[in-house]
């Protein structure tokens, strides 16, 4: 089976779709379809582990087991149960169904599980010859998504969504996903040989991303996966495969330097134990500072943050004066490149400056824009 092509879709938050499709491509897989929140794309079934391990900006990845149009709940039925469910369910798989519908003739979504659940029970009747399944073994998702009358029946290979990469055990006040701040990073084109600063760091989300882009560090390494536990993938790939991602460290060389700021001494303590359990303490310098104190005398160099939004209307002039504030200070190094993510709409105006590019992104549900102002390069030697 190993050999055998399987297709998977990479999801990701509306935004992040080029960033995902440059991913797998460089993976080396072949896209077949890029869609609101998805990558669609063939592989074989190492992908499900590589792209586990690997994918910086996708949220899952998901096995896909069929794609029918359906009308009428007796052909969601008899379609889910053509499907080749006992290639994948063992006989004590553990499957529940989740689902959702949009612009579909078959809204209700309890309705669709439930019709998808029996046809997949009676498929797997004909392959082990049972009437009950306990469902005391390994886990796989199964999740019917229907669009535009479109059903496509997967199951997830991923478990925790793929922000959860295993380092965040701490909470703050509106932490950013780690998925969310792999891809400023990536949008930034950062050169490691620059330094970075987030003067707003918060838990330090946006520093450990770039580490660990940096060093090229799996993002998944340190957590697992629920297909680890599934027979057709056999340990000593995931094994193997952890090995390989171990051996990519960038072992000699380390990003030039990359420096947290925030005015709380507290969540500076909740940063680096995160950067700790990332392991990449190392490679970030953390500090207490406030805003208004910030300076730098580098002549290159790029500010990538998340500040505070603002989304109470109380909040609204501290948050302008803020605003404003870092327009004074960072338009002044017109060397340095900044990339500013906020859900505040009139931002450019009071920040100073128009951006050289805007990028809507969406951070917990809030549309923001990703405000990129361009520095220039630095001379070569």
């Amino acid at each position: 089976m190993l050999d055998k092509e399987i297709e998977l879709i990479a999801t990701t938050t509306f935004g992040l779709e080029s960033l995902v499709k440059e991913e797998v491509k460089k993976m080396g897989y072949q896209i077949t379809r890029v869609e609101n929140g998805q990558v669609c794309f063939k592989a074989d079934l190492e992908a499900i582990v590589k792209t586990n391990l690997w994918l910086r900006c996708a949220e899952r990845v998901l096995l896909k087991i069929g794609e029918f149009y359906a009308t009428d709940f007796d052909q969601l039925y008899e379609k889910t149960k053509q499907l080749p469910w006992q290639d994948w369910l063992t006989v004590d798989a553990e499957f529940p169904v989740s689902g959702k519908s949009v612009k579909s003739t078959l809204h209700s979504v309890p309705t669709c599980q439930s019709i998808v659940k029996k046809a997949v029970v009676d498929k797997l009747k004909t392959k082990h010859s049972k009437k009950w399944f306990d469902e005391d073994g390994p886990l796989y998702r199964i999740q019917v998504a229907l669009y535009k009358d479109r059903a496509t029946l997967t199951i997830d290979t991923s478990g925790d969504g793929l922000h959860k990469r295993g380092y965040r055990d701490l909470s703050t006040q509106a932490p950013l996903q780690e998925t969310l701040a792999a891809a400023m990073v990536y949008l930034s084109r950062w050169d490691s040989d620059r330094i970075i600063i987030d003067p707003f760091c918060g838990s330090g989300t946006i520093p450990i991303e770039a580490a660990l882009i940096g060093k090229n560090i799996a993002p998944g390494l340190k957590r697992n996966f629920v297909s680890e536990n599934w027979p057709q993938i056999d340990a000593h790939i995931w094994k193997n495969i952890r090995l390989e991602a171990e051996s990519k460290k960038k072992k000699n060389t380390e990003p030039r330097l990359i420096v947290g700021m925030d005015i709380d001494d507290n969540v500076i303590g909740i940063a680096r134990h995160h950067a700790e359990k990332a392991g990449v303490d190392g490679l970030i310098h953390f500090q207490k500072s406030a805003f208004s104190d910030f300076q730098t005398s580098r002549k290159y160099g790029y500010i990538i943050t998340n500040p505070p939004y603002g989304e109470r209307v109380s909040d609204k002039k501290g948050v302008e004066e803020l605003y404003s504030l870092m327009g004074d200070k960072l338009l002044q190094l017109d060397t340095w490149s900044f990339y500013i993510l906020t859900s505040y709409q009139e931002f450019e105006s009071v920040f100073g400056k128009r951006a050289s590019k805007r990028r809507k992104l969406y951070n917990g549900g809030i549309e923001c824009q990703f405000y990129q102002y361009y520095g220039p390069w630095p001379p070569r030697n």
